[in-house]
């Protein structure tokens, strides 16, 4: 097999156990899936996915980040081609380097979905690249492996996308207009109207004035017209906004100031501080929409983006080049909790790549503002060992309830199950050794697993 029953409960016995018990209560429960970047049209015209090559290597920044690491070229992978030529020779290049991945949580998804969905059980290698490769192409031809189907198998209740402020929304009302009854919302992703360094910004701006009929030239038209758009996305299900900032920097600039800004910014005027003034402003702006709308705020900072100059000109945005870096939240949020940091009808949900702010600053300020809520560990963590430091380091000041449980924030689909698998038995490893310690009654634990796979989460994004 290529993975194991017991794979990441703890090696002592007694312990490991309970870690069993623990998860048996909370394995089959219903995947919530709250925040990803899926594509909704997988599901609207739910046709078959295509070669191994482009549902397994292309989508995934995980994977062509290692090969690239390794000197592979991206070329070589056909990556951003708008058709592959030779997917089964993509497929050899990425078999003949799969044991790069040894013991990362890359290579832990990718045997789950190889073994539990495609019933392969020898290792992945060139040896066995055609194996694969033709086993995965036949299934995936078939009813079983069509988007809808997968859906129901995996047990998902919710999978929100994460989509443009400019996007139609079209594909999710084919899906909300057919007989299908599989809950698939939208995800309110500012950035492209809200950052001034965005490619387009303001052309983006224009174009939002014309889908809502408002002068986005000026300062209250381009409110209203952020109003107007979230309101479209809440009529299709939406409940979340989603903000990928450099930093988490806030900003509650007087009605004139705030108007003369966005006229330097629309214009391409601004410098480099009065861009992220600007972005500061608007995630207080977004807290004040969510108040009046309700939609939760997700907040996403601290990743110097397409840190490869040369890779971000030949083939665009989140190619894997996107490196982690310190960020402050107790300055940075003051200005935004100053003015809703006690509001009843806020949620913002935190992330970070910063580790070193979890026991210092996150989990301090979540475990004191009702409007904050710590979201799982991300991207770079989203791993057995970054969960268990999250846990380990939060939950002493912040406690279980002012976190979300888990979202996979995955363009994988078929790594989805994966993921919350590994987050379900790393939570109940965690709580395996409280109940070994005597800290926390086994009753208790069963309650607590229960609430970090499935309750906490719905209750965070008022699913």
């Amino acid at each position: 097999m290529l993975i194991h029953p017991d794979r990441l409960f703890p090696a002592e016995p007694g312990t490991r156990k309970i870690a069993r018990t623990l998860y048996e209560y909370v394995r089959t429960l219903p995947i919530v899936s709250p925040h990803g970047h899926t594509h909704a049209a997988w599901f609207a015209r739910n046709e078959p996915f295509p070669d191994p090559a482009r549902l397994f290597v292309h989508p995934d920044h995980y994977i062509f980040r290692m090969l690239y690491s390794q000197g592979v070229p991206l070329e070589d992978l056909e990556i951003g081609q708008p058709e592959v030529k030779d997917a089964r020779r993509v497929w050899h290049i990425f078999a003949s380097h799969y044991y790069l991945f040894r013991a990362t949580p890359t290579r832990m998804w990718l045997d789950f979905a190889f073994q539990e969905l495609f019933g392969l059980e020898q290792r992945l290698s060139e040896s066995t690249a055609d194996l694969y490769f033709d086993t995965i192409s036949e299934k995936l031809l078939t009813l079983e492996f069509l988007p809808r189907a997968l859906y129901e198998r995996f047990n998902l209740e919710v999978l929100a996308t994460t989509d443009s402020p400019l996007d139609s929304l079209a594909d999710h009302k084919v899906i909300r207009e057919s007989n299908w009854k599989a809950r698939i919302l939208p995800t309110f992703r500012a950035d492209p109207v809200v950052d001034p360094e965005f490619t387009g910004f303001a052309e983006n701006i224009a174009k939002i004035g014309e889908k809502t009929g408002e002068d986005t030239s000026t300062w209250a038209g381009y409110l209203n017209a952020l109003r107007g758009t979230r309101l479209r996305f809440r009529e299709l299900g939406c409940t979340a906004t989603d903000h990928g900032h450099p930093t988490a920097r806030t900003a509650n600039l007087a009605a004139a100031e705030a108007a003369e800004l966005f006229r330097q910014v629309i214009a391409g005027n601004a410098d480099a501080q009065q861009q992220e003034l600007f972005r500061a402003q608007m995630l207080t702006e977004m807290a004040r929409m969510s108040v009046e709308d309700g939609l939760v705020m997700q907040i996403h900072p601290g990743s110097a983006r397409n840190h490869n100059r040369k890779l971000h000109e030949r083939y665009g945005r989140d190619m894997g080049a996107d490196i982690p870096m310190p960020t402050n939240y107790v300055d940075a949020l003051r200005p935004l909790l100053d003015q809703f940091g006690n509001e009843g009808n806020l949620t913002i949900i935190l992330f970070t790549l910063d580790e070193s702010a979890y026991s210092r600053e996150l989990a301090p300020l979540a475990g004191h503002y009702p409007c904050l809520r710590l979201g799982p560990p991300w991207w770079f963590h989203d791993s057995p060992d970054g969960m268990m430091r999250f846990r380990e380091r939060v939950t002493e000041t912040a406690g279980f309830y002012n976190t979300v449980g888990f979202n996979d924030d995955t363009r994988a689909f078929l790594s989805i199950p994966a993921r919350h698998d590994v987050a379900r038995r790393m939570d109940c490893a965690f709580l395996a050794k409280l109940v070994a310690e005597h800290r926390l009654e086994e009753e208790e634990a069963v309650e607590v697993a229960h609430d970090l796979a499935y309750r906490l989460v719905k209750k965070a994004y008022r699913l």
